[in-house]
């Protein structure tokens, strides 16, 4: 055997020890593709950066049946009268009927969108609206962006946003706790489910996002209708968005609630304590330069 014949019979047993290759069909492929594909897509229906066309924002903005949709316009409306664009006015009308629209989310982005332009009075006026609220994320933001107009009209409202909250029984029966103490929740989400007498189940609900400080009941333990069960308090971007606009609207009066905050509460990082002391430093000196 020649020295040709002897690297050809080499490689062909090389060949044949070596592991077959894998074949991927067109289907898996396929498959694949649309793992990825098909998520993104979705992404990208429902990310409120994806850029609305003129004639899309008027759609958006009108289309009450889907309030994603509505949230998207006001988003992108709020994106570029906060940038300066003249052109919008055309759309305030609109902008200001969103914000009496029976989803609390749409009412609640309608008032962050109407505090960027501060030098409207229709606005001005729509958000002292909102501080009537029912529900509590609304009038916060409300509160929140009055303060952009040099309006004190919602801090009570800014001051209640600082404060812990009871979670009471809406019904008599044994308790399962469902979120347990120093863990965080969103806004609607269940904290304790009491079991009635006749087997039905009621879930206590948090009216805004926060973290639980105390659950005063244990799994099992019996509770009668209006018990105390839960102490919650409010989540820590909510608390700092407060103590920040207080620090221009606040009054000495506030100070005690801040000076929680000063003093440091468990599960709030740092930061937290640091704004609410040069809180309550704006606010000492603001008065002071009034007298």
């Amino acid at each position: 055997m020649n020295e040709t014949e002897t690297i050809e019979q080499a490689a062909a047993e090389q060949e044949a020890i070596r592991p077959p290759r894998r074949k991927f069909p067109w289907a898996i492929l396929i498959v694949v593709a649309v793992f990825i594909i098909v998520p993104f897509i979705s992404w990208y229906g429902t990310w409120f950066g994806r850029p609305l066309s003129d004639q899309q924002l008027d759609e958006y903005l009108h289309d009450a049946a889907k309030p994603r949709h509505m949230q998207h316009a006001l988003w992108q409306l709020g994106e570029r009268i906060g940038s300066g664009d003249q052109s919008l006015h055309k759309w305030y009308p609109a902008i200001i009927e969103t914000s009496r629209g029976s989803v609390p989310e749409v009412r609640s982005f309608a008032a962050v969108t109407m505090g960027q332009d501060n030098s409207s009075a229709e606005f001005h006026q729509a958000l002292l609206s909102l501080l009537s609220d029912s529900v509590p994320v609304v009038r916060h933001n409300a509160a929140l962006q009055l303060v952009r107009f040099n309006d004190s009209a919602g801090r009570e409202e800014l001051v209640a946003m600082l404060k812990p909250w009871s979670l009471k029984s809406e019904a008599a029966g044994k308790v399962s706790v469902i979120v347990k103490e120093g863990a965080a929740f969103a806004a609607g989400a269940p904290v304790l489910r009491i079991k009635r007498d006749d087997g039905s189940f009621v879930e206590e609900r948090a009216p805004e996002a926060g973290r639980v400080e105390r659950v005063l009941v244990g799994d099992g333990a019996a509770v009668n209708e209006g018990d105390e069960i839960a102490v919650l308090y409010p989540e820590i971007e909510q608390v700092e968005s407060a103590l920040r606009a207080l620090s221009y609207v606040g009054m000495p009066s506030d100070i005690p609630v801040i000076a929680v905050y000063s003093r440091g509460v468990a599960g709030m990082p740092e930061r937290i304590q640091k704004q609410a002391a040069l809180t309550a430093a704006d606010i000492r000196e603001r008065a002071e330069s009034k007298k």
